[in-house]
């Protein structure tokens, strides 16, 4: 729903009011899909929901950013191991196609911040939830899938922010390569700095943003 993603892209701002009346203008829905599709949201964690002030777009705060990190590398991590134990060549194929169309967009992109771009965040999400789709465990990719969707509007935010382009065709790329070598050691290194990578950046953006208003 075009709701959904105007939250993960954060053209819906962390904290905004979300009102039912103008929300039904905007998106052309009565009241009760749009109460259903806001709780649905809540339950991902990227709205909240007060039975007196309504709804509001999920806030954003180091705290909940790093509670979010310490469940992907809890799942993300064994997930991808998994997956390297139990992929077969079609899951081989999946994941390095999946490489190639991220590659693709990346290389027209140049040197800005890609994670701003809505289809190479698309095909972002779709790389990594390839790399972990040989885990047996649905309920593990399920999770793993709104974990990534809740960090990504924490991706969006920093990307405004950063001052250095932080190379992900090469994080990437080493992942992969390491995820079919099937070394489960070095790939779960390499992800889970990945993972940590974004900590970081929204901790630095966060830190610049306060700075500027004081």
């Amino acid at each position: 729903m075009r709701l959904r993603v105007e939250v993960l892209s954060a053209k819906l701002a962390p904290g905004q009011k979300l009102k039912i009346e103008e929300l039904q203008e905007v998106y052309g829905f009565s009241s009760s899909p749009l109460r259903e599709a806001l709780n649905r949201l809540s339950q991902e964690g990227l709205v909240s929901a007060d039975p007196r002030r309504g709804f509001r777009v999920a806030s954003i705060s180091l705290a909940d950013l790093q509670d979010i990190t310490h469940m992907r590398l809890l799942l993300d991590v064994q997930a991808l191991c998994a997956s390297i134990q139990y992929g077969d060549d079609a899951w081989e194929a999946d994941a390095i196609a999946a490489f190639h169309r991220l590659e693709k967009v990346e290389s027209r992109l140049g040197e800005g911040p890609t994670v701003l771009n809505d289809e190479w965040g698309v095909l972002h999400r779709a790389f990594h939830l390839a790399l972990i789709a040989a885990c047996p465990s649905e309920r593990q990719r399920a999770a793993c899938a709104s974990l990534f969707d809740q960090s990504e509007r924490y991706r969006r935010y920093s990307a405004r922010f950063r001052t250095v382009p932080r190379n992900k065709k090469r994080d990437h790329s080493k992942l992969l390569d390491a995820a079919l070598a099937r070394d489960a050691v070095k790939a779960s290194e390499l992800l889970t700095a990945h993972i940590n990578g974004t900590l970081k950046n929204v901790d630095a953006a966060l830190t610049l943003m306060k700075e500027s208003t004081e």
